[in-house]
């Protein structure tokens, strides 16, 4: 065929699908933005709440064929009790570990958002610390998003979006119990951020491997602590945020230099602990803030988080510390050699371990 005769054939075609796709259905454009929104307003004895849906989520959990009929009151209030007992049943609110069962109103039309309104009333004693919001509202559409917002005493709190990636979103409340739970769910993800990544492990074993004092200890532990302090901070703050790409190979890199600096010095050459902890401390600080972001910051207790997944992050570094670094010591005591070889086979062993997650990761972020 010519090439002017392929333009021609061309163009006929995409006329074709412009034409096709003018004549789809309106409830299927529609559906092009899978949205809900929810919006949450906490007083100290009752909540109260509103929950538009888009028309088309609606209709398919009824077997509706026309979406924009449930715009016409009689064919809402046809639905309602339906649409509101799966409502009910996907909207999960928790009140410090309590599920809060709303009260539902009939639903009211709203064009402007292409969807129906809900609105919804709960009673407490008292505000709680912590109110859970779990998802997902449309599960049969993976692409579904939630828009929250969380209202205390009429001011703005708390936003998050609800998608399948992410069907569970915690508020902590301005209140003193609020501040408690903050802390005692961030430090808590500290510690088991530490003790269920293999890496830091690795390099915080690493750095213990040559013994030594409590002083020495001490001082290379804090050099390690301040560096990854700081950069938690600024990464979570999203002052500096460098890319998982680079930051998850430089930690697999920290636990090679580690690694080979141990074998260095069990050959007679200077300890050089402290500065590969700090130096390397401000990579590892940079992981750890992915994982803070993953768990998900609390806008309105933002220092208090920060401080309390960083308290974690210590305890389970003490723990590592206070059952290696005694044990490691024994050996030296009883036998210097057996110390020495242990050392010397750890310290290969750190290398060889750091060298694959690197190759591992460097490959997986260059796919």
């Amino acid at each position: 065929m010519r090439p002017a005769g392929r333009l021609l054939r061309l163009a006929l075609v995409a006329s074709a699908c412009g034409l096709t796709a003018a004549a789809l259905p309106r409830a299927g454009w529609a559906h092009a933005q899978p949205y809900s929104f929810l919006d949450l307003h906490l007083e100290a004895d009752h909540l109260r709440g509103s929950l538009t849906a888009h028309v088309f989520d609606l209709a398919h959990e009824v077997g509706l064929a026309s979406p924009d009929s449930l715009f016409e009151s009689a064919v809402a209030e046809r639905y309602a009790d339906t649409l509101i007992a799966v409502l009910g049943t996907r909207l999960r609110l928790t009140a410090d570990h309590t599920r809060v069962v709303p009260r539902w109103a009939r639903p009211t039309p709203v064009p402007e958002r292409t969807g129906l309104r809900f609105d919804f009333q709960a009673s407490w004693r008292r505000l709680p610390a912590t109110l859970e919001i779990e998802g997902p509202l449309f599960p049969y559409d993976p692409q579904h998003q939630t828009y929250l917002n969380v209202y205390e005493h009429g001011r703005l709190r708390h936003q998050d979006l609800l998608d399948a990636s992410r069907s569970v979103s915690t508020h902590y409340t301005g209140t003193r119990q609020g501040v408690m739970a903050v802390v005692r769910s961030f430090v808590a993800a500290g510690i088991h951020h530490i003790f269920i990544g293999p890496d830091h492990i690795l390099f915080v074993v690493g750095l213990l491997l040559l013994g030594g004092g409590m002083a020495r200890l001490l001082k290379i532990v804090t050099a390690f602590t301040l560096a990854h302090s700081l950069t938690l901070a600024l990464a979570t703050l999203e002052i500096v945020n460098p890319p998982a790409r680079l930051i998850e190979p430089a930690i697999a890199l920290s636990i090679v230099c580690v690694g080979l600096d141990n074998l260095r010095a069990h050959a007679g050459r200077a300890d050089r602990r402290a500065w590969i902890a700090f130096g390397f401390g401000f990579v590892h600080g940079f992981g750890f803030a992915s994982v803070l972001r993953e768990f998900g910051l609390p806008r309105e207790a933002l220092g208090w988080s920060l401080f309390a997944f960083n308290v974690g992050v210590e305890v389970g570094q003490a723990c590592i510390v206070g059952a290696i670094a005694p044990l490691l010591a024994w050996v030296s005591r009883a036998s210097q050699p057996s110390g020495k070889r242990i050392a010397f086979a750890g310290s290969c062993a750190v290398a060889l371990a750091g060298t694959y997650w690197f190759i591992e990761r460097a490959l997986a972020f260059s796919r």
